[in-house]
Protein backbone atom coordinates (compact mmCIF):
# COMPACT_ATOMS: atom_id res chain seq x y z
CA UNK A 1 0.00 0.00 0.00
CA UNK A 2 3.14 2.22 0.94
CA UNK A 3 4.45 1.80 -2.43
CA UNK A 4 1.53 2.48 -4.21
CA UNK A 5 1.25 6.32 -2.65
CA UNK A 6 4.98 6.76 -3.48
CA UNK A 7 4.51 5.09 -7.25
CA UNK A 8 1.08 7.54 -6.97
CA UNK A 9 3.50 10.52 -5.89
CA UNK A 10 3.74 13.97 -8.09
CA UNK A 11 6.43 14.87 -9.46
CA UNK A 12 6.61 17.27 -12.38
CA UNK A 13 4.20 19.56 -13.40
CA UNK A 14 3.45 20.78 -16.80
CA UNK A 15 1.85 23.85 -17.95
CA UNK A 16 -0.14 24.43 -21.53
CA UNK A 17 -1.39 26.72 -23.17
CA UNK A 18 -3.75 25.78 -26.05
CA UNK A 19 -6.24 27.13 -28.44
CA UNK A 20 -9.59 26.49 -27.25
CA UNK A 21 -10.88 26.60 -31.21
CA UNK A 22 -8.25 24.21 -32.46
CA UNK A 23 -6.42 22.82 -29.76
CA UNK A 24 -3.22 23.65 -30.76
CA UNK A 25 -0.32 23.90 -28.45
CA UNK A 26 0.61 27.03 -27.77
CA UNK A 27 2.68 27.18 -25.55
CA UNK A 28 4.34 24.99 -22.71
CA UNK A 29 6.37 24.78 -19.38
CA UNK A 30 7.86 22.26 -17.36
CA UNK A 31 8.45 22.43 -13.77
CA UNK A 32 9.23 20.96 -10.42
CA UNK A 33 8.12 21.59 -6.77
CA UNK A 34 11.16 22.94 -6.43
CA UNK A 35 11.86 25.02 -9.34
CA UNK A 36 8.49 26.54 -8.74
CA UNK A 37 9.19 27.77 -4.83
CA UNK A 38 12.79 29.30 -6.32
CA UNK A 39 10.98 30.90 -9.35
CA UNK A 40 8.47 32.51 -6.52
CA UNK A 41 11.24 33.60 -4.56
CA UNK A 42 13.49 35.07 -7.25
CA UNK A 43 10.31 37.33 -8.41
CA UNK A 44 9.49 38.50 -4.50
CA UNK A 45 13.58 39.61 -4.41
CA UNK A 46 13.19 41.07 -7.80
CA UNK A 47 10.29 43.11 -7.19
CA UNK A 48 11.77 44.19 -3.93
CA UNK A 49 14.55 45.29 -5.05
CA UNK A 50 12.51 47.33 -7.70
CA UNK A 51 10.48 48.89 -5.61
CA UNK A 52 13.56 49.99 -3.76
CA UNK A 53 15.06 51.29 -6.40
CA UNK A 54 12.12 53.37 -7.20
CA UNK A 55 11.64 54.94 -3.84
CA UNK A 56 15.21 55.32 -3.17
CA UNK A 57 16.43 57.22 -6.89
CA UNK A 58 13.19 58.44 -8.08
CA UNK A 59 11.14 61.33 -7.08
CA UNK A 60 8.66 58.70 -5.33
CA UNK A 61 10.19 58.99 -2.11
CA UNK A 62 9.03 62.78 -2.09
CA UNK A 63 5.77 61.37 -1.66
CA UNK A 64 6.56 58.84 1.67
CA UNK A 65 4.83 60.98 4.77
CA UNK A 66 7.20 62.98 6.31
CA UNK A 67 10.21 62.43 3.83
CA UNK A 68 11.93 65.83 3.72
CA UNK A 69 12.72 66.94 0.21
CA UNK A 70 14.96 69.81 -0.96
CA UNK A 71 11.89 72.11 -1.24
CA UNK A 72 10.81 71.80 2.74
CA UNK A 73 14.41 72.10 3.77
CA UNK A 74 15.05 75.58 1.56
CA UNK A 75 11.33 76.10 2.94
CA UNK A 76 12.79 75.38 6.73
CA UNK A 77 15.47 77.86 6.31
CA UNK A 78 13.35 80.45 5.05
CA UNK A 79 11.08 80.29 7.60
CA UNK A 80 13.53 80.56 10.06
CA UNK A 81 15.08 83.48 8.38
CA UNK A 82 11.82 85.18 8.11
CA UNK A 83 11.16 84.92 12.16
CA UNK A 84 15.05 85.97 12.53
CA UNK A 85 13.83 88.83 10.69
CA UNK A 86 10.39 89.27 12.54
CA UNK A 87 12.03 89.12 15.54
CA UNK A 88 14.98 91.65 14.49
CA UNK A 89 11.84 94.63 13.51
CA UNK A 90 9.85 93.76 16.66
CA UNK A 91 13.05 94.54 18.61
CA UNK A 92 13.67 97.64 16.14
CA UNK A 93 9.95 98.51 16.73
CA UNK A 94 10.06 98.05 20.75
CA UNK A 95 13.32 100.17 20.55
CA UNK A 96 11.48 102.82 18.79
CA UNK A 97 8.59 103.08 21.08
CA UNK A 98 10.70 102.98 24.20
CA UNK A 99 12.71 105.90 22.96
CA UNK A 100 9.76 107.66 21.73
CA UNK A 101 8.03 107.31 25.25
CA UNK A 102 11.23 108.53 26.29
CA UNK A 103 11.50 111.79 24.63
CA UNK A 104 8.12 112.84 24.82
CA UNK A 105 8.70 112.24 28.39
CA UNK A 106 11.20 115.14 28.41
CA UNK A 107 14.25 112.14 29.22
CA UNK A 108 17.30 110.35 27.33
CA UNK A 109 16.79 108.19 24.59
CA UNK A 110 17.89 104.65 24.44
CA UNK A 111 20.81 104.25 22.06
CA UNK A 112 21.58 101.00 19.75
CA UNK A 113 25.21 100.77 21.04
CA UNK A 114 24.27 100.26 24.87
CA UNK A 115 21.34 97.81 23.71
CA UNK A 116 24.01 95.55 22.40
CA UNK A 117 26.09 95.76 24.85
CA UNK A 118 23.33 94.68 27.45
CA UNK A 119 22.48 91.90 25.65
CA UNK A 120 26.32 90.70 25.00
CA UNK A 121 26.41 91.27 29.04
CA UNK A 122 23.34 89.42 29.85
CA UNK A 123 24.43 86.41 27.47
CA UNK A 124 28.26 86.02 28.83
CA UNK A 125 26.62 85.96 32.77
CA UNK A 126 24.23 82.98 32.10
CA UNK A 127 26.84 81.35 29.62
CA UNK A 128 29.47 82.13 33.25
CA UNK A 129 26.97 80.85 35.20
CA UNK A 130 25.91 77.59 33.61
CA UNK A 131 29.87 76.72 32.83
CA UNK A 132 30.72 77.86 37.06
CA UNK A 133 30.68 74.40 37.95
CA UNK A 134 33.02 72.98 34.90
CA UNK A 135 35.18 76.00 35.04
CA UNK A 136 35.25 75.66 39.06
CA UNK A 137 36.62 71.86 38.67
CA UNK A 138 39.05 72.72 35.60
CA UNK A 139 41.09 75.73 37.71
CA UNK A 140 41.31 73.17 40.46
CA UNK A 141 42.53 70.90 38.12
CA UNK A 142 45.07 73.40 36.60
CA UNK A 143 46.06 74.46 40.31
CA UNK A 144 47.06 71.11 41.36
CA UNK A 145 49.64 70.57 38.54
CA UNK A 146 51.03 73.89 38.66
CA UNK A 147 51.26 73.64 42.44
CA UNK A 148 53.79 70.12 41.75
CA UNK A 149 54.95 71.57 38.25
CA UNK A 150 53.44 69.00 36.35
CA UNK A 151 52.42 71.34 33.35
CA UNK A 152 56.38 71.89 32.88
CA UNK A 153 55.91 75.70 32.30
CA UNK A 154 53.94 78.88 32.51
CA UNK A 155 52.38 79.28 29.38
CA UNK A 156 49.86 75.76 29.87
CA UNK A 157 46.82 76.02 27.08
CA UNK A 158 44.80 73.43 26.34
CA UNK A 159 44.04 71.73 23.72
CA UNK A 160 40.98 73.20 21.14
CA UNK A 161 38.70 70.35 23.10
CA UNK A 162 38.27 72.57 26.19
CA UNK A 163 38.09 75.78 25.15
CA UNK A 164 34.85 77.57 25.26
CA UNK A 165 33.94 78.92 21.91
CA UNK A 166 31.56 82.24 22.00
CA UNK A 167 28.90 81.57 19.05
CA UNK A 168 30.15 83.82 16.09
CA UNK A 169 25.94 84.22 14.86
CA UNK A 170 22.85 82.83 15.70
CA UNK A 171 21.20 81.28 12.30
CA UNK A 172 21.01 78.62 9.95
CA UNK A 173 24.09 76.38 9.13
CA UNK A 174 22.96 76.02 5.77
CA UNK A 175 26.41 74.20 4.28
CA UNK A 176 28.05 72.14 6.84
CA UNK A 177 31.77 70.89 6.99
CA UNK A 178 33.73 68.94 4.39
CA UNK A 179 37.81 68.31 4.70
CA UNK A 180 38.58 68.31 1.01
CA UNK A 181 35.38 70.11 -1.13
CA UNK A 182 34.53 72.68 1.82
CA UNK A 183 36.64 73.17 4.79
CA UNK A 184 34.08 75.58 6.54
CA UNK A 185 30.71 76.43 6.85
CA UNK A 186 27.88 78.48 6.10
CA UNK A 187 26.02 80.23 8.69
CA UNK A 188 22.47 81.90 7.47
CA UNK A 189 21.00 84.57 8.67
CA UNK A 190 19.61 88.21 7.56
CA UNK A 191 21.81 91.03 6.71
CA UNK A 192 23.29 93.05 9.40
CA UNK A 193 22.98 90.58 11.97
CA UNK A 194 26.32 90.77 14.51
CA UNK A 195 28.75 88.61 14.41
CA UNK A 196 30.52 87.86 17.10
CA UNK A 197 34.66 87.05 18.19
CA UNK A 198 34.67 83.13 19.39
CA UNK A 199 37.53 83.84 21.38
CA UNK A 200 40.15 86.93 22.68
CA UNK A 201 42.46 87.35 19.87
CA UNK A 202 44.75 89.88 18.08
CA UNK A 203 43.18 91.13 14.25
CA UNK A 204 45.40 89.95 12.05
CA UNK A 205 43.76 91.31 9.12
CA UNK A 206 40.69 92.96 8.57
CA UNK A 207 39.67 94.12 4.89
CA UNK A 208 38.34 93.28 1.60
CA UNK A 209 38.84 90.48 -0.91
CA UNK A 210 37.35 89.70 -4.42
CA UNK A 211 35.97 86.78 -3.66
CA UNK A 212 35.63 86.79 0.24
CA UNK A 213 33.94 90.47 0.36
CA UNK A 214 35.06 92.24 3.45
CA UNK A 215 37.28 89.69 5.54
CA UNK A 216 38.00 89.28 8.90
CA UNK A 217 40.69 86.90 10.43
CA UNK A 218 41.76 86.79 14.18
CA UNK A 219 44.49 84.87 15.55
CA UNK A 220 43.69 83.66 19.01
CA UNK A 221 45.53 81.30 21.97
CA UNK A 222 46.57 78.10 21.69
CA UNK A 223 47.34 78.03 18.10
CA UNK A 224 43.65 78.70 16.98
CA UNK A 225 42.74 81.32 13.85
CA UNK A 226 38.91 82.46 13.05
CA UNK A 227 37.97 83.92 9.67
CA UNK A 228 35.36 85.30 9.09
CA UNK A 229 33.85 86.40 5.13
CA UNK A 230 31.36 88.02 3.02
CA UNK A 231 30.29 90.57 5.92
CA UNK A 232 28.74 93.54 5.30
CA UNK A 233 31.06 95.83 7.37
CA UNK A 234 33.91 95.34 9.63
CA UNK A 235 34.06 96.69 13.12
CA UNK A 236 37.42 96.44 13.87
CA UNK A 237 40.85 97.14 12.16
CA UNK A 238 43.92 95.18 11.55
CA UNK A 239 45.93 95.14 15.15
CA UNK A 240 42.61 95.71 17.57
CA UNK A 241 42.59 93.32 20.48
CA UNK A 242 38.90 91.80 20.57
CA UNK A 243 37.28 89.74 23.57
CA UNK A 244 35.48 86.99 23.36
CA UNK A 245 32.08 87.74 22.37
CA UNK A 246 32.60 91.76 20.98
CA UNK A 247 31.54 92.81 17.86
CA UNK A 248 33.65 92.30 15.09
CA UNK A 249 31.46 92.73 12.03
CA UNK A 250 27.41 92.87 10.27
CA UNK A 251 26.47 90.16 8.05
CA UNK A 252 26.25 90.67 4.42
CA UNK A 253 26.69 89.28 1.14
CA UNK A 254 30.20 90.71 -0.30
CA UNK A 255 32.85 88.98 -2.58
CA UNK A 256 32.44 87.02 -5.89
CA UNK A 257 31.70 83.82 -4.44
CA UNK A 258 28.35 84.10 -2.34
CA UNK A 259 24.78 84.48 -3.98
CA UNK A 260 23.32 85.68 -0.28
CA UNK A 261 23.19 86.98 3.08
CA UNK A 262 25.17 84.64 5.39
CA UNK A 263 28.57 84.20 7.21
CA UNK A 264 31.39 81.87 5.43
CA UNK A 265 33.33 80.62 9.23
CA UNK A 266 36.45 79.15 9.37
CA UNK A 267 37.95 77.74 12.37
CA UNK A 268 41.93 76.87 11.90
CA UNK A 269 44.16 74.44 14.90
CA UNK A 270 47.57 74.58 14.48
CA UNK A 271 47.12 75.09 10.97
CA UNK A 272 44.85 72.59 9.81
CA UNK A 273 40.63 73.50 9.17
CA UNK A 274 38.79 72.08 11.80
CA UNK A 275 34.71 71.59 11.86
CA UNK A 276 33.42 74.17 13.92
CA UNK A 277 30.33 72.56 14.68
CA UNK A 278 32.21 69.90 16.54
CA UNK A 279 33.02 72.96 19.35
CA UNK A 280 30.28 75.95 19.08
CA UNK A 281 27.06 75.18 19.19
CA UNK A 282 25.02 77.08 16.56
Amino acid sequence: MSKTKKENKVKDFRVNLVDDATHRQIWERKFTRGSFIAAIISFILILSLVVYCLVAFTPIRNTIPGYPDAQAKRDAIQNALKIDSLESIISRWDLYSRNLELIVNGEEPIRIDSTIRARQQERMSSLESDLAGKDSLLRQTVQEEEQFAISGGEGRQLPIEGVHFFTPLSGVVSQGFDPVLHPYIDITAPAGSVVLSVLDGTVIFAGWNDESGYTIQIQHAGDIVSIYKHNQTLLKKTGDKVSAGASIALVGNTGSLTTGDHLHFELWYKGDAVDPTKYIKF
